[in-house]
């Protein structure tokens, strides 16, 4: 099994008797029950990361590490960001969790106009908080060292001008009277940005669609079935990451 990754603020330059304690340390202590000789695993959430082995731990928080080098891990080549509608109760939760998980590199949380939830004032402030914190775990959980980015909360404005940046932009939507393309067919960048947009449960609105098509992207469809907003994303990136070879 791979060691298991913990996340500390600054990774140092390296060498023995280094302590990880604080919420990583009572982690490793009291709930991993590591001990002497195990491997783990340190990074910075950020692509820096350094492999150690316990000397010792010490009471219910403190582990103490002999650390090897510091070494950056590249960022993913082509750059693939989801742009998530906000869904209804913890399905934002899944969604972000299976998404990094699977290895995308940004998730942007959309106010699309037929979103039920609607992030406002303090109740949004701690939804995004949660969309963050859950990143972090399942990137610790994948034994990932490079956590997916989320954003703040965007427009359909603002995500009409990350699609017009974007080296290949999808809008994922399924409807027999409006025209779609598979997107396992669809031609892709060796690398830049690619940007997938997940609408809502109700999908996504023409004044929508048409503002997206004008900044460039293009409405593609992932199969024959109709997938729910938390779970479309993970299967577009899976798809994605494959055709690409990041998956090689």
């Amino acid at each position: 099994m791979t060691a298991p990754v913990f996340v500390v603020d600054v990774l140092p330059a390296g060498g023995p008797a280094f302590v990880l304690d604080g919420p990583e340390g009572r982690h490793a202590v009291s709930v991993k029950r590591l001990r002497a000789g195990e491997e783990v695993v340190l990074t910075d959430g950020a692509g820096r990361w350094a492999r150690g082995e316990v000397v010792a731990a010490e009471g219910k928080d403190r582990l103490v590490l002999d650390l090897g080098e510091v070494t950056e891990e590249a960022a993913g080549s082509p750059r693939i960001t989801v742009v998530q509608a906000l869904p209804k109760g913890d399905r934002g939760e899944l969604a972000v969790e299976t998404m990094t998980e699977t290895g995308v590199d940004a998730i942007v949380p959309w106010a699309a106009a037929r979103c039920i939830t609607q992030w406002k004032g303090e109740r949004g402030a701690k939804a995004l908080a949660k969309w963050r914190a859950t990143a972090r775990e399942a990137g610790k959980q994948s034994r990932r060292v490079r956590f997916p980015e989320v954003a703040d909360a965007a427009t359909s404005r603002q995500v009409a001008a990350l699609l017009a940046g974007a080296d290949f932009a999808a809008v994922l939507h399924e409807d027999r009277d409006y025209g779609s393309a598979p997107l396992a067919t669809a031609e892709l960048p060796a690398e830049g940005e690619i940007v997938l947009v997940v609408g809502p449960e109700g999908g996504v609105s023409p004044d929508e669609l048409r503002l997206f098509e004008e900044a460039g992207a293009r409405a593609y469809r992932l199969g024959r079935s109709v997938l729910r907003t938390s779970t479309a994303g993970t299967a577009a990136a899976s798809l994605i990451l494959g055709r690409t070879g990041r998956w090689s």
